[in-house]
């Protein structure tokens, strides 16, 4: 590793990761240590350094502490410059920590700072500020005359016109100078100070102003923001984002409000991190059946030897997996030892948390995106100061700084969203293994839908694999009628509900029992066409057609966020006719309500999950019983458990067999068999219906059978016979730029890079190249995008050729205004 290397001369130095580093010159950095701090600086603190030729102060994070390059002693080539200021006071950074950045950076193609932004929760991020304090001319100090005229200004001025001057000065190259060489005459002294990106412990909320209400002619406001005046007039209180969805507007219209005096931001109160949690229930009062008992034997074993090593535990829906994990847990608590728990949604974190804080109390703590930036802080402190002993939570939690784990379970483990989409471009499962290597840890991979990487592991021996087939106390999995749609519309049935499932609705509802719907489609309808020429409308700044919400109106980009309201004429014919075609979770519940009026319906999606709460008090009020229907896209359809939920229908999943991407087979069958177990899982029978217009497709088929083994056996035939993951590595490498000539030029470009580094350097390496081609998406958020696709091997000598590639690439300047990436495994479609 590069932190060990010896470094040779006897002059203390760092290594450091600097922050916002583009990866064209991305390396560790050394830097001279001051006598002042050489007690106090450690591997694993943050410091401000000079940078450039401009010495501005940036961000970095000490890495290695050691002797500096014998080349960089006094009167060789170089002098290091020396480090500007410490700004932390014990380390952020653990050994593991620091060992995880090493393996981030080598894996995953990021810079180094990337690595370590990962590893930290967002309440510790810092942001630099730098002052200067003004001091009067030491004796015997010699001034030039432009320095004389400044120093005086600064000395008569008053605070406010001081910070300005020097303000001004400081964001002039010009004027850098100036005060560089008044600080080293001693009449300036720069303060480097590091403060944190955090939130306090509140929400920030809006309202329409008291001066508005009494008045409202003594304002002006423009037709778009008596738009979001409209909402906050029937909301009362919103957050900024909400005001601007429901009024189809941008958030900088709401902002503007806030400067013209109409609408006013005040805080609401949130609690940092609860820990009144009770434990109710003992862990010891559950009782586990035979193939729970036997799973559970098999995982307990690592646990008690305190022996590295990896299960896939594969269990039908409703087979009681998480009274394993339950099991488990305790007795790694009576060990001694922590446990990490990660689960693939938010939308599920309510309820897993207060199944095991029922059992577990307060040792309990949560890990997500969701959370405000010091609720994150404040359980990062908890962890490290040792008073949690159980975290749970989504993909970012695998770096929690637990000292001593003894077991790691990622839940549905085959979900995508346990793969990150932007730098570190990393996978939570890899982490947990490298994790529980250094823990000597058991590792619990579990699912009723093991992906297929994992399930050929396991096959090779990599995992040990632990089946649980049946449903808890022997009760029947739910009964599955596949409807096809194309009958149902030479019948005249014109809705989005076949007969069959709109009767199984009625029944459900007269018996008082519950139903599921699923429709991975947000908005109302999904795109606006014209009569004309068919063509759809698509969003200006991708190549995406626009989701019409009827919640506020207007045609929206569920990918750059762009909004804009329906237009009658076509911008490609120019004739006049458009019409809204398809229908979404909106329309859903629209249509429910009409066929269903007496029916108390909850939606769950993006658009209704905004706030903080939302999760937690939407499924809250449905398992009580508040609500008869719940619709939804996939955050619906995975991991929850309510007993009186009895029917579940899949309104239309066709679309996602064609999604442009290797996996589309396999997420479609995990999705519509998670979902469907969602039914009957209390005493009563469970029953679904899968709606299509494919009901010969044999991917359906098998999920409406629930038969994940021959699924499992006709995707990995298949991806034989193609030559993809998980029997090849895929390194997808990508290209997005302003320009399309000169991204498609980019991506031609590359190809001849790789050949012409392997004829160079002579490497012998399985390599297939596809591409370049266009992205699924083409264009998105303003920007064209490319794909050339690798595959080969995951070894450490691919890793470097890779990182080679991209080193070469930045430093060719056909790639200037171009951004490329490297993700291993990742996604080749969108």
């Amino acid at each position: 590793m590069l932190h060990d290397a010896g470094w040779g001369s006897g002059v203390q130095a760092a290594q450091v990761a600097l922050d916002a580093a583009a990866f064209g010159y991305d390396q560790l950095y050394t830097y001279a240590v001051p006598e002042a701090m050489r007690d106090r600086l450690k591997t694993g603190m943050r410091v401000a350094v000079p940078f450039g030729m401009g010495n501005r102060r940036r961000i970095a994070m000490v890495l290695a502490l050691g002797e500096a390059p014998a080349e960089a002693e006094e009167g060789r080539s170089f002098a290091l410059k020396p480090i500007a200021a410490l700004l932390d006071r014990e380390p952020v950074l653990t050994d593991e920590l620091q060992m995880l950045v090493d393996w981030l950076h080598a894996h995953t193609f990021c810079t180094w700072y990337d690595a370590v932004r990962a590893v930290l929760p967002g309440g510790m991020q810092l942001r630099l500020e730098q002052h200067y304090v003004v001091l009067e001319k030491p004796v015997g100090a010699k001034l030039t005359a432009e320095e004389q005229i400044f120093h005086a200004a600064l000395l008569s001025a008053q605070e406010a016109e001081r910070d300005a001057l020097l303000r001004t000065a400081a964001e002039d190259p010009a004027k850098q100078k100036l005060l560089e060489q008044l600080e080293k005459k001693g009449c300036l002294l720069s303060v480097s100070e590091g403060k944190q990106r955090i939130s306090d412990s509140v929400q920030k909320l809006l309202r329409l102003s008291q001066a508005y209400l009494a008045d409202e002619t003594a304002f002006s406001p423009t037709a778009k923001q008596l738009l979001a005046i409209g909402v906050l007039r029937e909301h009362t209180s919103l957050s900024a984002k909400e005001c601007a969805y429901h009024a189809g507007v941008t958030e900088v219209v709401v902002k503007n409000l806030i400067k013209a005096g109409i609408a006013e931001q005040y805080e609401a109160e949130l609690l940092s991190v609860p820990r009144d949690a009770e434990a109710t229930i003992s862990p010891e009062d559950t009782v586990l059946n035979a193939q729970q008992q036997a799973a559970y034997d098999a995982v307990a074993a690592s646990v008690e030897a305190q022996k590295a090593a990896a299960f896939l535990l594969y269990g039908v829906t409703g087979s009681g997996k998480t009274a394993v994990f339950e099991q488990l847990i305790a007795l790694t608590l009576r060990r001694g030892r922590q446990v990490l728990l990660l689960i693939p949604e938010i939308s599920l974190t309510p309820q897993v948390v207060q199944y095991f804080q029922s059992r577990f109390g307060s040792k309990v703590a949560l890990i997500h995106s969701g959370l405000s930036l010091r609720q994150r802080r404040d359980t990062d402190t908890l962890i490290r100061r040792g008073e949690i002993q159980i975290v749970i939570g989504t993909r970012s939690a695998v770096f929690a700084p637990l000292p001593d784990i003894g077991l790691l379970i990622l839940d549905e483990e085959g979900e995508h969203s346990y793969k990150s989409d932007s730098a570190p471009r990393y996978h939570a499962a890899e982490v947990a293994r490298v994790r529980a290597r250094r823990h000597n840890a058991a590792l619990v991979l579990a699912s009723a839908t093991p992906s297929l990487e994992s399930r050929y592991l396991a096959e090779r021996g990599v995992y040990t694999l632990l089946r649980m087939p049946e449903r808890y106390n022997q009760a029947p999995l739910p009964e599955v009628t596949v409807v096809d749609m194309n009958e149902e519309r030479m019948n005249g049935n014109g809705s989005p509900f076949s007969n069959a499932l709109a009767d199984a609705m009625q029944e459900n509802l007269l018996r008082g029992e519950q139903s599921i719907l699923l429709l991975n489609r947000r908005g109302y309808h999904t795109l606006l066409q014209c009569k004309n020429c068919y063509e759809p409308l698509y969003c200006p700044n991708c190549s995406v057609p626009m989701t019409y919400h009827k919640a506020n109106g207007c045609l929206m980009c569920h990918y750059c966020g762009h909004v804009q309201p329906p237009t009658e004429t076509c911008p490609k014919c120019g004739q006049k006719g458009m019409r809204l075609m398809g229908f979404g979770t909106q329309k859903l519940e629209e249509e429910l309500q009409t066929l269903l009026p007496h029916a108390r319906i909850l939606r769950m999606d993006a658009d209704t999950t905004m706030t903080r709460s939302a999760y937690e008090t939407g499924f809250r009020a449905f398992a009580n019983g508040e609500y008869d229907i719940l619709c939804g896209t996939q955050m619906i359809g995975k991991g929850l458990d309510f007993p009186n939920v009895t029917l579940v229908g899949v309104v239309s999943v066709d679309k996602a067999l064609f999604a442009g991407d290797y996996r589309s087979y396999e997420r479609t069958f995990s999705l519509v068999t998670q979902v469907v177990g969602r039914g009957g899982r209390g005493k009563r029978q469970g029953r679904a219906i899968l709606q299509t217009h494919m009901p010969d497709h044999y991917v359906l088929q098998l999920a409406a059978a629930q038969d994940y083994d021959s699924f499992y056996e006709q995707e990995i035939a298949m991806r034989r016979a193609l030559l993809f993951p998980p029997v090849c590595d895929l390194c997808v490498i990508g290209f997005s730029g302003v320009f399309e000539e000169k991204v498609q030029a980019a991506a031609s470009r590359f190809t001849e890079i790789i050949a012409e580094v392997l004829r160079e350097t002579g490497l012998r390496m399985p390599l297939r190249v596809l591409g370049p081609v266009a992205a699924s998406y083409g264009r998105l958020n303003g920007k064209y995008r490319m794909r050339v696709l690798m595959k080969c091997k995951n070894t450490e000598e691919t890793r470097k050729f890779i990182r080679m590639l991209l080193e070469r690439a930045y430093a060719d300047r056909q790639f200037s205004g171009i951004s490329v990436y490297a993700d291993m495994n990742g996604d080749c479609g969108i």
